[in-house]
């Protein structure tokens, strides 16, 4: 296991830990802000009750001069320390949920490096809203802290005035979170199960989204369709269910509140009447009942988001504490851009045997589908080293010995279905933002008439998964990011399959003008590609039973004859 790996949280508790000490110094700021709005809001109804007090007693116009210039005093305090307080921890919210979600991303875009049993829709849950939920902690303890301030300011206030006042808060606020602390262990549950649900709807969604065209094909997409429908309506009912809860939960707060602060102003009466508190004290007990629901509320509402955020921190450790599939290495590819597939025994592949010098235009036909996607499936490191018999070695040195971050940086498996992003077309053609070589990939992949089709050109919008795309637009524009990168060693699966059979041959001459003296692997079926590649290797039953251009395999093999021939 890597050094990372150990440092990588394990459990949920962990993970709260973690945001919390490194948080610390902005929640230390955040907690005396916020103490001191609390203790501000506090002081207000103290400060009236002292006010009629002193007044009542003096009848003195300075001292009515005084006491407003406190309020006023009291009321900046207030407005200030709310505004930079909140500043302060909703930035360290906003930051740390955005740490978690580069963290799980990072996990999610390693499937060799993590044995997860989650779907990617179900892994982008977890990025987004368990993430965002997690960081909520860092808000959670100090206005819980802050909020204990304002009780504890009230009950030693009307202690002061009244011992059975005083005690009356502090027995009312510990009866009430007592009350609260099991709708808040159910809230937790609900959630962690909801959140479960709605990931495998949007798992299943995304499922639908990526084989809805081979769905139609077979007339698979109504048995799809029910099929999401059984899983968004438990996702429903999870969510109406929890929902439920939030709401006994927040009614049962308010109301037992709500009955505090009229057992405090109804005692603070009868005690005025009794004689045993001055007409000042009185007015200072009723406004404290008063405010003291807005602070009770929050204090009473937050063991309800502790539990929700350790519920999503669960979920966040079922992927980031996943053990490794395999060990990766620590090496890297020597330069240059040779590969090499030695006896490699894996699904349909049965020692596979290829060498591709650097600097070589090489094409891959298949005889059958299963075989190209298996073989691309290994190049792209999606199956780890030990799942499968035999080596494959980049640059002279074996897979397993190199990192997953090596690998990706020398050698690039550009799919069929490759993802294209919300943004622009510039952005999704160069994310890094280089722009070294964003105009030849344009060219080679044609996307030029695209670009040419919109005032905005290379920054025309570009909808979430290229909706506002054709299927030809958006495979150029895949290709064109992955000629934008530039890799040592490029692989290609299919990458003209949604174009015009004019279209691909121009393509494939300007890749064989692009790509010269890099390495460049195109596993296709395309007549086009093959021909315009130097050299041809043909594999059936798992192995290349041919090699050689294509116009020559056209002439001397049959079954490659009638695997290719259009």
């Amino acid at each position: 296991m890597t050094t990372a790996d150990l440092r990588e949280p394990r459990t949920g508790s962990a993970i709260l830990r973690t945001a919390l000490r490194r948080n610390a110094g902005a929640m230390a700021w955040g907690t005396v802000l916020m103490g001191l709005y609390q203790a501000g809001e506090t002081a207000f109804p103290i400060a009236l009750g002292l006010i009629v007090e002193h007044t009542l007693r003096e009848r003195s116009l300075a001292s009515l001069a005084w006491s407003v210039a406190a309020l006023a005093v009291i009321i900046t305090t207030v407005s200030l320390s709310w505004r930079f307080g909140m500043r302060i921890l909703q930035k360290a919210n906003t930051t740390e949920a955005h740490r978690w979600r580069v963290r799980v991303a990072d996990c999610g875009l390693q499937p060799v490096a993590r044995d997860v049993d989650l779907k990617s829709g179900e892994v982008l849950t977890i990025a987004t809203e368990d993430a965002d939920q997690t960081a909520d902690i860092i808000e959670v303890v100090p206005l819980l802290i802050s909020s204990l301030v304002a009780v504890l300011i009230t009950a030693v206030a009307l202690g002061i005035a009244s011992v059975w006042l005083g005690l009356l808060v502090i027995v009312g606020t510990v009866a009430i979170l007592s009350v609260l602390s099991l709708l808040s262990k159910r809230i937790g549950d609900g959630t962690r199960e909801q959140q479960a649900r709605v990931a495998r709807a949007g798992a299943k969604v995304a499922d639908l989204i990526t084989g809805l065209r081979p769905l139609h094909g077979f007339g698979g997409n109504h048995a799809a369709f029910r099929s999401y429908r059984r899983v968004s309506t438990e996702a429903r009912n999870q969510a109406i269910t929890v929902a439920k809860v939030n709401g006994a939960y927040a009614g049962a707060a308010l109301a037992l509140n709500a009955v505090l602060a009229a057992a405090v102003t109804l005692a603070a009466g009868w005690l005025a009447l009794d004689g045993r508190i001055t007409i000042g004290q009185l007015v200072m007990a009723v406004g404290l009942a008063q405010f003291i629901i807005e602070p009770l509320k929050l204090f009473s509402e937050m063991p309800k988001y502790v539990m929700i955020a350790r519920a999503s921190a669960e979920r966040m450790a079922l992927v980031l504490a996943a053990p490794p599939v395999t060990t990766p290495g620590g090496g890297r590819p020597s330069p240059g851009g040779d590969l090499e597939v030695d006896g490699v025994r894996y699904g349909s592949l049965r020692e596979l045997k290829l060498h591709v010098p650097a600097g070589e235009f090489v094409a891959i036909a298949a005889c059958h589908a299963r075989e190209a996607a298996d073989l691309a499936a290994i190049l792209a490191v999606k199956v780890p080293p030990d799942a499968y018999e035999g080596v494959v070695r980049i640059g002279g040195h074996e897979l397993k010995d190199l990192s997953v971050e090596a690998v990706r940086e020398h050698l690039l498996v550009n799919p069929y279905d490759a993802e294209i992003f919300a943004g622009t077309l510039r952005t999704n053609i160069d994310p890094a933002g280089t722009g070294r070589t964003v105009a030849e990939a344009v060219e080679a992949s044609l996307l030029t008439d695209v670009v040419a089709l919109h005032p905005d050109g290379l920054d025309h919008e570009v909808r979430d998964r290229g909706a506002n795309l054709s299927g030809g637009q958006r495979q150029r524009l895949s290709l064109a990011r992955a000629l934008a990168a530039d890799p040592a060693i490029l692989v290609l699966h299919d990458p003209t399959t949604a174009v015009d059979a004019v279209t691909e041959q121009l393509i494939a001459r300007n890749l064989a003008r692009l790509r010269r003296g890099r390495t460049l692997i195109v596993i296709t079926g395309s007549p086009a590609l093959l021909d315009a590649a130097g050299r041809v290797l043909f594999i059936d039953g798992g192995a290349v039973t041919a090699e050689g251009t294509h116009r020559d395999l056209l002439a001397t093999d049959d079954t490659y004859r009638r695997a290719v021939a259009r």
